[in-house]
């Protein structure tokens, strides 16, 4: 029962390997599948071991590791996917690693790569948080979680929720750069977001979280997919202007 938080960690670790999989295959509605299920895996083993009253120096470093590849590599490997199809023509079938890789010509042989920076920012990220112990009812710089969530929608808006001009916009390159670019300021700014996590079930003291979740769900039910930047957005400007200081 003491390793149980571990073992539900490592299915967050093997759920983030297969969406890196399907992110290379360029199946990346299977990516964000399996990333889903990475996080609730992610959010899971920290519920379970508060509720064993377990935990441990392996566990803190478990959990970091599982993150890079589920919330670091994905996104990364997706940002690149993305970048791949937005200089070869558009959204296709083909993945960027058998195509555009194939030609050796700029940009469609590097370019792409610049969605890799994605994962180095999450590793720092990542670093970061493990040393820091003023982390806990609040965070320096987005969540890898909430930022790997950000880029994961993105194809889902192409597959689900595109138009003409939803395509338009997020198959240009240099569209897609500077959210490459706003990823990684985020995940490490000087910025203090706040946690979803809840001492008292107070009103008065919660009332800035229960208007972000309030409104987070009224958006997903009306923009599904296309709400997920939006609330990614509005987690910050909240984080900026609504929680107590």
């Amino acid at each position: 029962m003491r390793n149980l938080p571990n073992i539900i960690t490592l299915l967050n670790l093997l759920a983030g390997s297969i969406a890196a999989v399907f992110a290379v295959l360029d199946r990346l509605e299977w990516a964000a599948a399996f990333f889903m299920l990475g996080v609730i895996c992610d959010f899971l083993d920290g519920l379970v071991a508060r509720k064993l009253g377990v935990s441990s120096e392996l566990g803190i470093q478990l959990d970091s590791l599982a993150d890079l590849v589920t919330s670091g590599l994905v996104p990364g490997l997706v940002m690149c996917q993305l970048l791949g199809m937005s200089v070869s023509g558009g959204w296709s079938s083909n993945s960027f690693f058998t195509e555009a890789l194939s030609t050796g010509d700029w940009p469609h042989a590097w370019l792409p790569f610049t969605g890799l920076a994605i994962i180095l920012a999450s590793a720092w990220r990542l670093a970061r948080f493990n040393i820091d112990e003023d982390q806990v009812s609040s965070f320096t710089g987005l969540p890898t979680p909430a930022n790997a969530l950000l880029i994961l929608s993105l194809p889902l808006i192409l597959l689900y929720n595109g138009s003409d001009a939803v395509s338009a916009v997020l198959m240009n390159p240099w569209v897609l750069i500077a959210v490459t670019i706003l990823s990684v300021y985020l995940l490490n700014a000087p910025i203090r977001l706040f946690a979803l996590k809840f001492d008292t079930w107070s009103f008065r003291d919660n009332g800035y979280k229960y208007i972000f979740l309030i409104l987070s769900g009224v958006a997903l039910l009306t923009l599904q997919f296309l709400a997920v930047p939006l609330i990614i957005l509005m987690y910050v400007l909240f984080s900026l202007f609504a929680q107590p200081k």
